[in-house]
């Protein structure tokens, strides 16, 4: 079997490093440059936001299965477009993949089936949104509609922030036409998790938990990224909590069958506990980054059966290690904003056996790997304990070097 995944970050190589695991697969593709592609995995060079040329390309091969990785080509109809020309293709539609490309969306579509989730407004303009301040208080939550690539949440903790977010969204237009509108939140506090699902047509069946840290800097400071850090399962779930949220997996399961939404994919939900009571903070509706990297080394199931149970509509049948799984992420100095690239990375051929490396953003050039991205490497270690996973990550850390290196030192530790 051949398989083309539409993308190159950390999260395509572990789900190509674990489709690889399976006897039955020839060859996977990258569609563009993945540094950590060896073996079976072989780069392509066609850009990941351009459907057209990607059908093209598969007109002339013989693919068995698409699997799209980033969010933007799936907000862009790549699956009903790969659909239409006979390819078999695990994703959501454009209708579905709306969950996550519009917040506002996603917000009416949990008030609608009393998915508990943050009370909100959707404003259009900065005078709008200005004038909508008063009624939510301090601190505020204000996130641009589209999608920013995790860098559109704005927690404001009193006016002069939440008028300078504004700014930034509506006059500097940071998010571009992704900002055209914002969503305003009540703000809440408590921790974070996870929880990925397949998709089967309407039916929803979850991964285990995973805890991601999303701030740059220890301490949860600094701005947020797209992940720099990530733990499974989430140390703080209890069987209670896993009771609610099969309740809320229920009632997202009537809202796709009401509103025609049904896929074979991946569900995404940021949840958020407070005081004991479960909120969604959003939807993704694609595998996340950096969950993927922590949740895939503990599948025991064979991730190419499951995706192709939710692809013939079928239940998909998980099944997760009793263990625990760490990755922390080496990024560029500078990111989430301007940050340098293209130096050497060495040290990955020291690393022990069982250490994963999953490549964010490199590339192999004259025979070297270089930095190509603000997020580079996500270390990962699985063991029995956390602690023990904790120690792995980073005394392999340490053997890794190239310039502008930085990473949190804080990760898999519990206290958030």
């Amino acid at each position: 079997m051949k398989i083309l995944i539409v993308g190159s970050g950390a999260r395509e190589h572990a789900i190509a490093w674990k489709l690889a695991q399976n006897s039955g697969v020839e060859k996977v593709f990258f569609s563009s440059h993945n540094g950590g592609a060896t073996g079976k995995l072989e780069n392509l060079n066609l850009p990941n936001n351009d459907t057209q040329t990607i059908r093209a390309w598969l007109a002339s091969q013989a693919v068995d299965l698409v699997i799209i990785g980033p969010e933007n080509p799936l907000n862009d109809g790549i699956v009903d477009q790969l659909s239409a020309d006979g390819v078999k293709v695990f994703g959501p539609q454009k209708a579905a993949a709306r969950l996550e490309g519009s917040k506002a969306f996603a917000k009416a579509f949990m008030q609608k089936y009393d998915i508990p989730t943050a009370s909100y407004k959707k404003c259009e303009s900065l005078s709008a949104a200005q004038n909508a301040l008063p009624e939510f208080g301090y601190p505020v939550v204000i996130k641009a509609d589209g999608l920013c690539a995790g860098k559109g949440v704005y927690i404001c903790q009193d006016e002069a922030q939440a008028h300078q977010a504004l700014h930034e969204i509506f006059v500097d237009q940071v998010f571009s036409n992704q900002g055209a509108s914002v969503v305003i939140e009540q703000y809440l506090q408590g921790f974070e998790t996870s929880l990925l699902c397949f998709v089967s047509g309407t039916k929803v069946y979850p991964f285990d938990t995973a805890m991601d840290y999303k701030k740059i800097y220890e301490g949860d400071q600094g701005p947020n990224t797209g992940g720099v850090g990530c733990i499974s399962p989430n140390p703080y779930w209890t069987p209670a909590l896993k009771a609610q949220s099969d309740a809320i997996l229920r009632k997202i399961e009537r809202g796709l069958e009401k509103e025609n939404l049904g896929y074979a994919g991946i569900l995404f939900i940021g949840y958020l506990v407070q005081d004991g009571e479960i909120y969604i903070l959003e939807f993704n509706t694609r595998f996340g980054d950096p969950e993927t990297q922590v949740l895939l080394p503990r599948l025991r199931s064979d991730l190419l059966e499951n995706i192709q149970q939710a692809l013939a509509g079928e239940p998909v049948q998980l099944a997760f290690e009793d263990n625990v799984c760490m990755t922390t992420i080496l990024v560029s100095d500078g990111y989430p904003k301007k940050h340098q690239t293209g130096f050497e990375i060495t040290g990955l051929d020291t690393l022990p056996g069982d250490i994963m490396v999953f490549h964010n953003g490199t590339k192999q050039k004259d025979g070297k790997l270089l930095s190509a991205g603000g997020r580079v490497l996500s270390v990962t270690a699985k063991r029995d304990a956390l602690s023990d996973a904790r120690q792995a990550v980073y005394e392999s850390i340490k053997k890794i070097k190239f310039d502008n290196m930085r990473y949190r030192k804080d990760i898999g530790t519990v206290s958030r």
